[in-house]
């Protein structure tokens, strides 16, 4: 006899069909899809559930069934009907500029002043008199008076659509623009660009010297310092990349080939919907060991947003996960965004659209989150999620898109735009140097910030030209260059650029 089955045997008796039960009738329990290596503080179904409808209370008619469960077992439901609606808490602020910027608006230079303090100006003034004396012979000493003339003829570079013309070109006495040559001569201008300095690197603190932001550090710290200061972001938000071209050697530089410069630094930025202010900017450094970061859209958005409440913020699938949903909304804040379909979290009725027809849409919802999945056309689908909307609504129209669409697309380009904006008339100039590069960055937005809070607090002036903006930088440089050009001793030859001292003259007794 016997003591046991053949190995035979036994496998007969493991695939052996069970009568008892359907396939259909099936549902996976939570307990057996979730991935250990991420747990949802938000499941709607206890891990140690046997049953989704014992758990919920509900008869099995409402078993939401395994194509709304995600891989790491949460599960989604068709209808809103648990759905709680996202309130908008008050935030007691008003957007806009801040109390304190519209107390010291006075004038377009004093607008820009508010990004770049006495101190900032201070700091680069020291830090390039000490590397000019350093390296060169003949260096002349320069002052906050040089250095915002400095400043201003790159804006108004900038103006005129100079940032690829050679420097050369304009300072020439029959192609060039006389105010370059009544400023400041050439030689004096490639000096300042050469010794330009933000730190000593001799002097530099222990804790700095594996920075790789080392260079520009203190006077970044101090201009993102501001921005925050000086505007209250509107109720809808963006949080996206800003790649600033940039091909020469940097450790941290990034390749972005679906972006027009495809080289450059990418930033880190939070900007209001309604005016592309930046509110808060972050130079990203690269990895930080050998093994890549997990979770790392998740923490740029958290720490992104830090100091806002009751907004709603919009970004890409690079950040975009239902766990950051959920953390943003302790913060009391919404989310809306394109999620990436390997999430384990997304149910596999929003992930799967073969055979699916075109312009159709699925919902599925949670407790506090909404998804939607929505063809465009055959065989390409999207799918967003939201914490801000809670019903299934789709807009009229021949495309049929869900609301959420409408609201992204609506919100998505506050980086965008900026970034379009601040290249339009932007003050860049060629250079191998990278924390240079970056200082031109910080000119460009912040003269863009202080248009957007200068017409904000004046809104009638200039209002119904269409080229405001170029006003706004016109004026701001002549603004920065006509100190200098009053005191210059030596006037240049060219006539039109010597009558140019009587013009800053009348600047200054305005």
């Amino acid at each position: 006899m016997r003591k046991g089955l053949t190995r035979r045997e036994v496998l007969d008796v493991i695939m052996q069909p069970d009568s008892s039960s359907e396939l259909e009738d099936v549902s996976l329990s939570p307990s057996d899809t979730t991935d250990s290596r991420e747990s949802d503080p938000d499941l709607d179904v206890p891990p140690s559930s046997s049953s989704l409808a014992s758990t919920e209370g509900e008869d099995d008619s409402e078993d939401p069934g395994s194509g709304w469960i995600g891989r790491n077992g949460k599960v989604w439901f068709s209808t809103n009907a648990e759905t709680t609606p996202f309130l908008q808490p008050a935030r007691g602020v008003t957007p806009g500029p801040t109390c304190y910027a519209i107390a010291r608006v006075q004038n377009i230079d004093s607008v820009f002043n508010l990004f770049f303090t006495e101190e900032m100006i201070d700091l680069i003034v020291s830090m390039t008199n000490l590397h000019g004396r350093r390296t060169m012979r003949n260096w002349t000493e320069m002052d906050s008076t040089n250095l915002r003339a400095y400043m201003g003829l790159l804006i108004l570079a900038g103006v005129y659509r100079s940032r690829g013309e050679s420097t050369r070109c304009l300072w020439d006495n029959r192609s060039g623009r006389a105010i370059f040559r009544a400023t400041m001569s050439l030689s004096r201008f490639h000096e300042i660009s050469r010794a330009l300095r933000f730190d000593d690197k001799l002097q530099r603190p222990a804790c700095h010297r594996e920075d790789k932001l080392a260079p520009i550090r203190s006077l970044w710290e101090m201009w993102m310092h501001r921005l925050p200061l000086l505007f209250n972001p509107g109720k809808d938000d963006t949080v996206d990349e800003q790649l600033v071209p940039f091909k020469g050697s940097c450790s941290f530089r990034q390749y972005m080939p679906k972006k027009p410069a495809k080289y450059g630094l990418k930033i880190w930025v939070t900007a209001d919907v309604g005016t592309s202010y930046a509110w808060r900017c972050d130079i990203y450094l690269g990895k930080t060991g050998n093994a890549a970061e997990v979770g790392k859209g998740k923490r740029v958005v958290m720490e992104m947003t830090e100091g806002l409440q009751g907004v709603t913020v919009t970004c890409d699938n690079f950040f975009t996960s239902y766990p950051l949903a959920q953390e943003l909304l302790r913060k009391k804040i919404a989310l809306v965004g394109t999620i990436r379909k390997n999430k384990p979290e997304l149910p596999p009725n929003l992930v799967q659209a073969k055979g699916r027809p075109a312009l159709s849409t699925v919902f599925a919802f949670t407790k506090n989150t909404t998804a939607v999945r929505y063809i465009l056309k055959r065989g390409r689908n999207v799918i967003l999620i939201s914490t801000r909307h809670h019903e299934a609504v789709v807009t009229e129209g021949p495309k049929k898109k869900p609301e959420i669409i409408a609201d992204y697309n609506r919100c998505k380009g506050g980086v965008d735009n900026l970034d379009k904006v601040v290249g339009t008339y932007s003050c860049r100039r060629r250079t191998n140097r990278w924390p240079q590069t970056l200082f031109f960055n910080m000119v460009d937005v912040s003269a863009y910030n202080a248009y957007v809070i200068f017409t904000a607090v004046d809104p009638s002036w200039n209002q119904a030209k269409l080229f405001q903006r170029r006003l706004f930088l016109e004026e701001l440089g002549n603004s920065l260059v006509s100190a200098a050009i009053l005191r210059r001793e030596h006037l240049p030859r060219a006539p039109v650029a010597a009558s140019l001292k009587h013009w800053g003259l009348s600047r200054e007794l305005q």
